[in-house]
């Protein structure tokens, strides 16, 4: 595993070389230095062809990136939070790390249908009767 690498989970790995930076002129506050110096990055990764990750996270990453993939499969994350470059890059950096995180968890258990009792068909019932009674009772006054 190279320096530039990202483990995301065990046998979850992106490739320095699979990541494209690009560096663009960050919008919002910042003065002057704003309209010339290009701090935020647009960090590009195709998932679909990336050769650290199986293919059930290849899909579900690209399910919970919705509009920020690509129809070729590609994930654009554009970081601009900040005023400097490399703090721009680790906040993209990070972003794909925890997107891929939750792609990587593994899929909840399916849920077993369970069954009520036969007591507890019978106290429910019984207990429903008795607010059936307690209502019956709340009829009209007679005054005789």
């Amino acid at each position: 595993m190279a320096e530039g690498d990202l483990n995301i989970r065990n046998g979850v790995t992106v490739f320095e070389d699979e990541l494209q930076e690009q560096f663009i002129r960050s919008s919002g506050p910042g003065g002057q230095n704003v309209n010339k110096v290009a701090t935020a990055v647009q960090l590009r990764f195709n998932a679909r062809n990336a050769r650290g990750l199986p293919q059930r996270i290849r899909e579900k990453v690209l399910e919970l990136a919705g509009s920020r993939a690509t129809k070729e499969g590609e994930i654009v994350i554009e970081a601009g939070r900040y005023r400097t470059q490399e703090m721009n890059r680790a906040d993209a950096r990070d972003r794909l790390t925890e997107l891929l995180t939750r792609a990587a968890e593994p899929p909840p258990r399916p849920r077993k249908k369970t069954k009520p009792t036969r007591s507890a068909i019978e106290r429910r019932l019984k207990a429903k009767a008795g607010r059936s009674s307690i209502k019956k009772m709340r009829g009209k006054v007679s005054h005789d």
